[in-house]
């Protein structure tokens, strides 16, 4: 059986229901670190799977969508976040609106020490959440789908989603580095989780909250 080109497989995937059907735990792809983008769709092709995406992440709806979540093994991601929280969680998690953005090629590193834990959830892992710790400033360092360089910070709860969407172009999902007691079922954080922050959870569940490295930093 011949093998089915990336442009074969983009044409597959816009060609068919929209918005996409989002791919779930167990699909390989979601596995697979995901190839380089380097022009190999044309500007034309690419700008309709970005809108494809960005229409599929406000339906789901979510913050981040990144290709291999619809099944396209690419270094590629859109984020935005409404930031549509009660102020109390704004301020706990540090969480502001974010503009439309599409991140090709991208990949981060921590800014300080700092961490933060809170629950995060995936549209990729329908109906569970748990708690992630992870940096709470990053330098993100890509291009945009112009091809214009990106190499700037985000903290609080846009680092999240900027960590969040790079590990899936890696073969990551959250749950790997997740907090594993702390794995709740999406009505459980809904009905008894939803404080400003996990301290509650981490009590009750019998787990601690990762915010801050050891000692000696590793």
């Amino acid at each position: 059986m011949q093998a089915i080109t990336l442009t074969e497989l983009v044409d597959g995937v816009l060609d068919g229901p929209r918005p996409l059907p989002i791919v779930s735990a167990g699909d390989p792809v979601l596995r697979t670190p995901a190839l380089s983008y380097e022009g190999q769709l044309g500007d034309e092709r690419l700008h309709r799977l970005v809108r494809a995406m960005r229409e599929t992440m406000r339906a789901a709806p979510g913050v981040g969508l990144a290709a291999p979540q619809v099944g396209i093994p690419l270094r590629l991601a859109v984020i935005q976040d409404p930031a549509e929280v009660p102020e109390a969680v704004r301020e706990a998690r540090c969480r502001v609106p974010q503009p439309f953005r599409v991140l090709v090629n991208p990949s981060y590193e921590p800014v300080g020490e700092a961490r933060a834990a809170f629950f995060e959830g995936c549209l990729s892992v329908p109906g569970w959440q748990a708690v992630v710790a992870r940096h709470g400033r990053v330098r993100l360092r890509g291009q945009d789908e112009a091809g214009h360089e990106i190499d700037e910070e985000f903290s609080g709860w846009a680092a999240r989603i900027v960590q969040h969407e790079t590990d899936h172009l890696d073969g990551r999902l959250y749950v790997d580095i997740a907090e594993t007691r702390s794995l709740s079922a999406a009505h459980h954080v809904i009905e008894r989780w939803s404080q400003p922050t996990p301290d509650l959870a981490a009590r009750e569940l019998g787990f601690t909250l990762a915010n801050r490295p050891p000692a000696d930093g590793v």
